[in-house]
């Protein structure tokens, strides 16, 4: 523009030297173009696998990801593990529905729906198809009926259940299962290893939902109070998972990568500001409840044959007033009752009595009591217990009964 101001014509050596300047590039990238097309395009024609268009559809997904096709791969690799273990493991989770039987208005008795939940086909033999769920999806069921993956729905019978695990087993005719579940192990299960739940999320209406998360946590203690009297009743031991459990997804499944059965979904943290704490009852735990409710039908447990209560919840004054003990206690749990013909009646335990411990092992609440003869001590084993009566520490020895 300066030239033609000055009126100057062109200069000839000038526009031949630009005519240069664009046409060199242009032959490298056309050059370039080429060599690129050549080797990329037959890596794209191989068909028979798909990996290679999995590779493009995934770089064409991306936001500037442009060239890192090895990342990609990756991605799609771990995704399709996943789909490929959920399409597998599916079918053997199923539904379930307690059904309680209504008096219509002609006095006529029928099912009704009083709730539903999920279940896992854990095992098949002689024509019978066995799944676990929980405890409370089938409490006060008067009829059961399994849905099916792909919506056949059959009537099962309640093998057994029990309320301190929250696992019952069903039993059903197995003739149209196609699928049983693996069984893993919750024992070397780690924070942060991926984790799949499946079920049935509020009802049949969304069957087979699929969440993925890791695992938040290992051997969390949850309280559950069974009597809704506002005093924890145990204390369930569970692995936490941020896959998203709801109302619906109580006794399916929570799997591993490798679509390995290793925890019993069985609650959320239900409250206004959590959100992602979903708990499992670990297979490891449940798998021994499972073999004596189909062999026994219920848990049979050693019991004492008292009704007891934690000792914090009688008020500081009455620790010194009433059950007279001495400062230095503090824990333990207070008999209110015992059961006339018991092991405690015949070993001489009376109302008012102060359990402090079971053979050496101290006892601060009725959790820790009900923990030691549940999970450590066996019907017909003999037990030493320390007790305060009237500020004085006495000791006795009893034998364990069955409950």
């Amino acid at each position: 523009m300066g030239y033609y101001n000055q009126g100057y014509p062109p200069n000839p050596h000038r526009k031949k030297h630009r005519k240069f300047r664009w046409l060199w590039p242009m032959l490298i990238g056309a050059t370039l173009g080429i060599l690129l097309v050549a080797e990329v395009i037959p890596s794209f024609m191989q068909a028979d696998d798909g990996s290679s268009n999995q590779a493009l559809d995934m770089n064409n997904g991306s936001s500037g990801n442009t060239g890192k096709i090895i990342n990609t791969s990756v991605n799609v690799d771990v995704s399709t593990q996943i789909t490929e273990v959920v399409e597998e493991v599916t079918p053997a989770v199923v539904g379930v529905t307690n059904l309680m039987k209504h008096e219509d208005y002609w006095q006529q008795q029928e099912s009704m729906e009083a709730g539903t939940g999920s279940g896992v086909i854990y095992k098949v033999e002689n024509g019978k198809a066995y799944v676990v769920t929980n405890h409370h999806v089938i409490e006060g069921a008067d009829e059961v009926e399994v849905i099916l993956y792909n919506e056949t729905a059959i009537p099962a019978e309640i093998v057994g259940s029990d309320i301190f695990t929250d696992l019952a087993v069903l039993k059903m005719d197995a003739s149209n299962v196609e699928k049983v579940i693996e069984i893993g192990s919750s024992a070397n299960v780690k924070a942060g290893e991926p984790a799949v739940a499946i079920g049935n999320p509020l009802g049949h209406i969304f069957s087979s939902t699929i969440t993925q998360g890791v695992i938040s946590g290992t051997e969390r203690t949850i309280p559950q109070d069974f009597d809704q009297d506002g005093r924890a009743d145990w204390q369930a031991e569970v692995i936490q998972t941020d896959a998203a459990i709801n109302p619906g997804n109580s006794g399916g499944a929570l799997i591993n990568i490798k679509g390995q059965l290793i925890g019993i979904n069985s609650m959320k943290v239900n409250q206004e500001a959590v959100e992602g704490i979903g708990l499992s009852i670990p297979i490891d735990f449940a798998m021994p409840v499972i073999a004596e409710l189909e062999e026994k039908g219920e848990m049979i447990r050693p019991y004492l044959g008292v009704e007891i209560y934690s000792l914090d919840e009688v008020p500081h004054a009455e620790w010194d007033n009433t059950l007279n003990l001495p400062r230095e206690v503090d824990g333990g749990v207070y008999v209110w009752s015992v059961e006339p013909f018991s092991p405690a009646d015949q070993a001489g335990l009376e109302k008012l009595d102060v359990i402090i411990s079971l053979d050496d092992k101290p006892v601060k609440n009725m959790i820790e009591l009900r923990k030691i003869l549940y999970q450590e001590k066996e019907i017909g084993e003999e037990v030493n217990i320390s007790f305060y009566r009237n500020g004085e520490l006495r000791e006795v020895t009893l034998t364990l009964g069955s409950q």
